[in-house]
């Protein structure tokens, strides 16, 4: 059973104005994932809104891949065993950054709110700390998929019916 969850976020860019709720947003977002996951136990996550820019020099350091990104994962966990926090008895999950100015223009590029791209991207990033993974394709991006938008229905975010950029 999910015990305590505590979501440390750092807003790391000035491009673009934090809306009032989305901090809460996240906490909702990571606490959802997880008892959808059924995980067992506290967690902490950290999660920081981020630039193209610096998006961009984490992927190309990490990644060896030279262009900006809506989301990255840095899980601390390997096949569900995660370092643990000493003093509070919490796994350490990872770290989740999430370029703003990414997630504004998936917002518009796919119609939907900022609010509900943010949630969607907190809990993919989330998934990929708990060990999911999609660079196969195929089934495991599916389940992805599915879970994500799970997610999303549970937090009253559901998707307006298509994946497609809106003309």
């Amino acid at each position: 059973m999910t015990e305590k969850v505590k979501v440390i976020i750092t807003n790391d860019q000035k491009k673009v104005k934090i809306p009032a709720g989305i901090r809460l947003l996240v906490r909702k977002t990571c606490h959802a994932t997880l008892v959808l996951e059924d995980f067992d136990g506290s967690a902490e996550i950290s999660v920081t809104f981020t630039d193209d820019e610096k998006i961009r020099e984490l992927n190309r350091q990490f990644r060896n891949i030279d262009s900006s990104t809506d989301v990255l994962s840095f899980p601390l966990g390997e096949n569900g065993v995660y370092d643990v926090n000493q003093d509070t008895g919490a796994f350490l999950l990872g770290d989740i950054v999430i370029s703003m100015e990414h997630a504004v223009a998936q917002a518009e590029e796919y119609g939907h709110s900022l609010q509900r791209e943010v949630a969607y991207l907190t809990a993919h990033s989330m998934l990929h700390l708990l060990g999911y993974d999609h660079e196969d394709g195929g089934l495991q991006r599916l389940r992805m998929r599915e879970k994500e938008e799970a997610v999303l229905t549970r937090l009253g975010l559901p998707r307006n019916g298509s994946y497609y950029p809106v003309d």
